[in-house]
């Protein structure tokens, strides 16, 4: 407990001597934290929304205008008939208009300027949660061969390739990520070094004396975990800065078609590993400049 006193207290004040170098460290650990941090912010909501509305994905049947009553009966009929069905709804093409202009207002003038009602009618299909892709595709080709069908959109089809987009936004993260932190870690050891140097006299003198390396190397080191530490925290307020503004002035406005409460900030646990992650840097490179001394 003496020797961590000892090590904080020091680094406290070669911190306080060397402002602008540590500074620099500070700047450069939080831009390291930041970078994969909202990535991990983006991708984590996405990633969310993209569940919800995997369990609400629904299977659209698109009708001709000349479909008859009988094609619709046998549609219905495919429908009532395949056990991934949850629920269906019929839409007529007055309901799909009304729909449209109360989700796009602003496009209701020009599809009234179109004349006749350009949205067709349509089933919407609610699939069961544990459907199989599959066995929904071999449905929505069942029903575009059928009379009176002029097209089957299935969601979850986009939505997969949504979340493969969101598994390579990850990975670019985490690859930016360590790039920043390797040269967030050599800033570290550069500054750590350059402090080393300065007290290079009286850290002889110690070990001349037989001081234990705690207190000849540790104070160094506990500068790199404070810089780390500091950093992460700037970056991680940075980021709840740019969420609390972002969340406010542009998701706001998409609340009717995005849960907005959904989106939410980094969880408790992920905010704590990430300020580890920026002490640990600093810690790795206070350690490579100490190991270069020696």
């Amino acid at each position: 407990m003496r020797a961590l006193r000892y090590a904080l207290d020091e680094a406290l004040a070669s911190l306080a001597r060397g402002r602008v170098s540590g500074l620099l460290s500070i700047v450069t650990i939080a831009l390291a934290v930041i970078v994969p941090g909202g990535f991990l912010l983006v991708t984590t909501n996405l990633q969310r929304l993209g569940a919800e509305w995997s369990k609400a994905a629904e299977l659209s049947v698109y009708l001709k205008d000349e479909a008859t009553p009988a094609d619709r009966r046998v549609i219905e009929g495919v429908l009532a008939q395949e056990p991934e069905v949850a629920e269906r709804e019929a839409v007529s093409k007055a309901e799909a208009l009304k729909r449209f202009k109360q989700t796009f207002g602003d496009l209701a003038t020009a599809v009234d300027a179109a004349g006749d009602n350009p949205l067709p009618a349509s089933y919407e299909v609610r699939m069961k949660p544990a459907s199989q892709t599959g066995a929904i595709e071999r449905l929505a080709a069942r029903l575009q061969k059928l009379s009176g069908v002029s097209d089957v959109r299935y969601d979850r089809q986009w939505l997969d390739r949504v979340l493969t987009a969101i598994a390579v936004l990850r990975a670019i993260g985490v690859l930016l990520g360590l790039i920043l932190a390797t040269a967030a870690a050599l800033t570290v050891a550069n500054v750590v070094r350059l402090a080393l140097s300065l007290r290079r006299d009286e850290l002889e003198i110690m070990e001349l004396v037989g001081a234990p390396q705690v207190y000849v190397h540790g104070p160094f080191i506990m500068e790199g975990v404070l810089q780390g530490g500091v950093g992460a925290a700037i970056a991680l307020a940075g980021l709840l800065a740019g969420f609390v503004v972002i969340r406010a002035r542009y998701l706001a406005p998409l609340a009717s078609a995005v849960d907005v409460g959904s989106i939410r900030f980094l969880s408790p646990g992920l905010c704590v590993g990430l300020v580890v992650a920026g002490m640990l840097v600093g810690c790795l490179g206070a350690i490579l400049a100490a190991r270069t001394r020696a």
